[in-house]
């Protein structure tokens, strides 16, 4: 039976585990193809992190933009104003402001929901693609707790992936 190298994990992930769950883990990696699927699901998962932080970055120039332009557009208008319109036109300049800044934030935070509920489906995405494969530990899940048990063991698989390809064989 394949053993695993004890000190790649960490004690109290360890003792998460059973000696089964360990035993059918090394049993999935054995033949090299668990390592391939989670390292197609990282660069996946890097890719769409990529894109929705230029996402992000877009909007936020735009509303430096719209803020910019109303500021000029303020500008000439105080400019050209007659003093006895100057209240008035202050007045609406500042529902102006905070009309684009309320927009600002609504904006921001539908981006904000939207990069949270496509990073949650890459999570989920990433969960059946690993059950699938037949890695013990992963099906879908929301639990805090599980979620935890299944990144240590990404993380346990990364580690095994890297002793492998330096030392060329991963069990002793």
């Amino acid at each position: 039976m394949p053993s695993f190298c004890p000190s790649l994990l960490f004690s109290s992930f360890q003792q998460r585990l059973s000696y089964t769950t360990l035993s059918d883990l090394a049993l999935a990696l054995i033949d090299g193809t668990v390592f391939e699927i989670v390292h197609g699901l990282l660069e996946i998962q890097h890719l769409t992190e990529r894109n929705l932080y230029n996402q992000r970055q877009k909007l936020h120039s735009e509303h430096r933009g719209l803020k910019q332009e109303l500021v000029r557009k303020h500008k000439e208008a105080l400019q050209s104003c007659k003093s006895h319109n100057l209240a008035v036109l202050r007045g609406n300049q500042q529902v102006e402001i905070e009309s684009l800044e309320q927009r600002i934030k609504d904006e921001q935070r539908m981006m904000d929901e939207k990069i949270v509920v496509e990073m949650d489906q890459k999570v989920v995405d990433q969960q059946t693609t690993l059950e699938k494969a037949g890695v013990p530990g992963f099906y879908i899940t929301t639990n805090p707790q599980e979620l935890t048990l299944q990144m240590n063991l990404l993380e346990l698989i990364l580690k095994l992936q890297q002793k492998e390809s330096q030392s060329g064989s991963l069990f002793s």
